[in-house]
């Protein structure tokens, strides 16, 4: 298994990053600014992408796993990269759906709720967004601290 940084061309996981992201709109505002990083496992399994948002705080903005291979801890393992990866990092954010799955994992991975943006998916997106059967509404974001 490897994890690499993307540096260019990042477009070419454009699929990948859609898993996380609906919204290629939104995910070119964040895309070039970011970090990129794969996983690759006899192929690229899965990718994230963080971004700085001021001095020691950082943001998850994508993290995608090819759902053949959901559960098998490859999101954890881009997770604990991205945590030694950023020595500089003492807060990292992540924002997702008000979703039981997506919250359990993030929580497990040692992030605690922070804060609600209310409305978010619905003033944000031109469609409106299932998980797990559930319309997305709110995001929720969660903190890590180092």
């Amino acid at each position: 298994m490897d994890i690499r940084k993307i540096t260019d061309n990042k477009k070419k996981y454009i699929d990948l990053l859609l898993l996380a992201d609906e919204s290629e709109a939104m995910i070119d505002r964040y895309l070039e600014r970011g970090e990129m990083f794969v996983l690759d496992d006899d192929g690229v399994k899965a990718e994230c992408v963080i971004t700085q948002e001021d001095i020691g705080v950082y943001e998850l903005k994508n993290i995608a796993v090819l759902p053949n291979y959901w559960r098998k801890g490859y999101g954890r393992k881009l997770i604990e990269f991205i945590f030694t990866h950023c020595s500089s990092c003492n807060v990292m954010f992540v924002g997702t759906g008000d979703c039981y799955s997506s919250l359990s994992f993030y929580k497990s991975c040692g992030f605690k709720e922070s804060h609600r943006v209310k409305n978010f998916f619905v003033d944000n997106y031109d469609h409106l967004m299932f998980e797990d059967g559930v319309q997305l509404v709110d995001m929720v974001y969660l903190k890590w601290e180092r």
